[in-house]
């Protein structure tokens, strides 16, 4: 049914919850934290790029735009979110147009926090941004799920934790001593980690789809084996062996649940990582074929073109996307 593995290890046993078994997995490498300053008028353009993007502020004025919502105002205290990290800006006002970055001063603090400085006469906003890679494949849809936009004030209610962290980060924003972006950065994290929760405790009432699929006892079980190990000689049998069901009962719960088949979904699952290997690691055709289970480089490579409509040499040859390595912006 599936591509073959030269490796014979098992997969380990998994929990009966799923779901805490790939959120226990939630791991964040910030890619870069910074504490800004910037008077007014300043405004900063965020380009799209492939990791989860936040900003928090401490003390305004501050809009964001988006080009599904337009501009929102945020107010002191809150802290948005961007999952997918998409295009977005963000201003002292929504009629400030010029992008003020180059007028910054940045100021490293050591491996990857920063305070960036905007002198001027006006009104001063402090705001706490940042950029952070999540440190397993398995979040990866339910990331694609989440909504492009989600503010931390929307979900508190649901999160006893997220109004006195909100207030902490706003206190160590406003009055910074030594140490502060550190500890903002560590705040950060575990907001973020927070609100995810949140939202997957709020929209879990489906009867289909990946979440669904991760809460089901059964197939949440497969689900998660299959992310946490997508290399190895997974069959319809052994997936059911994990699921703890019969083969022609599990295939048919998979794809009622997810509208397609254990195979199919592993295939574009390991697509999805090889895209990522090939593009962003560097690693050569053969390797990535290798650790995602193929027994050859040949039939790695025509198992990505049938579901990518591309060659692996092709994306290994793309430059990757530029990300600024300036505290996330």
């Amino acid at each position: 049914m599936l591509d073959h593995s030269s490796r014979p290890s098992s997969p380990s046993h998994m929990p009966m919850d799923a779901l805490s078994e790939v959120l226990q997995d939630f791991r964040m490498s910030g890619v870069n934290y910074g504490r800004c300053e910037l008077r007014h008028p300043w405004s900063v353009d965020f380009p799209q790029q492939p990791l989860l993007r936040f900003h928090f502020v401490g003390h305004g004025p501050c809009w964001i735009h988006t080009e599904a919502q337009g501009w929102q105002e945020l107010r002191d205290g809150d802290l948005v979110l961007l999952p997918q990290g998409i295009a977005h800006r963000l201003a002292s006002a929504p009629d400030v147009e010029v992008d003020s970055l180059e007028g910054c001063q940045v100021i490293k603090f050591g491996g990857n926090v920063c305070e960036v400085v905007r002198q001027g006469t006006g009104a001063t906003s402090t705001l706490f941004c940042g950029s952070m890679a999540l440190g397993s494949c398995a979040l990866n849809p339910l990331i694609t799920l989440m909504p492009p936009v989600i503010k931390g004030c929307d979900v508190a209610g649901n999160d006893p934790v997220v109004g006195p962290l909100l207030a902490a980060m706003t206190v160590e924003a406003a009055q910074p001593q030594m140490g502060s972006a550190t500890i903002l950065s560590r705040m950060a994290d575990l907001l973020t980690a927070r609100l995810i929760r949140c939202w997957v405790n709020c929209n879990g009432a489906s009867t289909t789809g990946w979440l669904a699929a991760i809460r089901d006892p059964h197939i949440g079980r497969a689900l998660a084996a299959m992310h946490r190990n997508p290399g190895h000689n997974w069959t319809l049998g052994s997936l059911a062996g994990v699921a703890g069901q019969s083969r022609s009962i599990f295939a048919e719960r998979f794809s009622a649940v997810l509208g397609e088949g254990a195979a199919r979904y592993l295939a574009r699952l390991r697509m999805q990582l090889a895209r990522e290997l090939l593009g962003q690691n560097g690693l050569s055709v053969a390797e990535v074929a290798t650790r995602l289970g193929y027994d050859s480089e040949a039939s790695f490579a025509r198992a990505f073109k049938r579901i990518t409509n591309v060659s692996p040499g092709v994306v290994r040859r793309t430059i990757p996307g530029r990300i600024d390595m300036n505290f996330g912006f």
